[in-house]
């Protein structure tokens, strides 16, 4: 399904094996312990504040979105997937340290978003895109979805062309979109740039509790439509006041 290791200051969680890497049941239970894994151990660490995670997969796909095969015709076991994507989400915009999404193949519907739950995305240039399905297969957007893609589409015109459009994003496309940050020649050099960006942003050493509440922050719609509590701003000044 998936694997963990730490490299220095780095986290690298994996899709492992050719295949489309479908978010069902499995997968997304692997993917949720690895997280649990990272927090657990960035609590931990010995050398301190600093950490980041990175997520590659290996094949031809980042991820091609929710198991529809497993799901069939039946609506039933598709919302229960839907339902069982939305805690990786909301791990991966509370999680305490940077996140680097590194997007070496097709990023589909939930692989899409599994994408742009991270705070960077880097992306091959030779194949690969970015696909919000939905539209074309005929599915509604699951509320959640709406709110990860509105906080991190901020152009009006390229929401509306991944969402309404159902556009097919290349590399080059969705950087000008600000959809991805940096475009690297291929597979190799898309893990390669990001764990070399992950390594300098764990290097800053940043308090995780911060970083992760700032996040939260900025994203208040987002994280409260995958289930994380976010701080009135009543909340938010005592605990900023706290920490002066």
């Amino acid at each position: 399904m998936c694997t963990l290791e730490q490299r220095g200051r780095v986290f690298v969680l994996t899709l492992t094996g050719d295949g489309e890497h479908r978010l069902g049941h499995p997968l997304i239970a692997s993917i949720r312990s690895a997280l649990a894994s990272v927090l657990a151990a960035a609590q931990a660490q010995p050398q301190g504040p600093g950490a980041a995670l990175v997520t590659v997969a290996e094949g031809r796909f980042f991820s091609n979105g929710l198991d529809i095969g497993w799901a069939g015709a039946s609506r039933a076991r598709l919302g229960e997937l839907v339902d069982a994507l939305r805690p990786v989400a909301a791990d991966l915009l509370a999680l305490p340290m940077p996140t680097v999404a590194a997007v070496t193949g097709h990023a589909s519907a939930g692989g899409f978003l599994l994408a742009l739950c991270h705070d960077y995305r880097l992306m091959r240039a030779d194949r690969g895109v970015l696909y919000m399905s939905e539209v074309d297969i005929g599915l509604p957007l699951p509320p959640y979805f709406v709110h990860v893609l509105r906080a991190k589409i901020s152009q009006a015109h390229a929401l509306r062309d991944v969402v309404l459009r159902g556009k097919k994003l290349r590399a080059p496309e969705a950087k000008e979109m600000g959809v991805v940050d940096v475009v690297c020649p291929g597979a190799p050099e898309t893990a390669t740039e990001a764990l070399k960006l992950a390594e300098q942003l764990a290097a800053r050493k940043w308090d995780g509790a911060v970083y992760a509440s700032i996040r939260m922050s900025m994203f208040p719609d987002a994280c409260r439509a995958v289930g994380i509590a976010v701080e009135s701003d009543e909340e938010k000044s005592r605990h900023f006041a706290s920490r002066l």
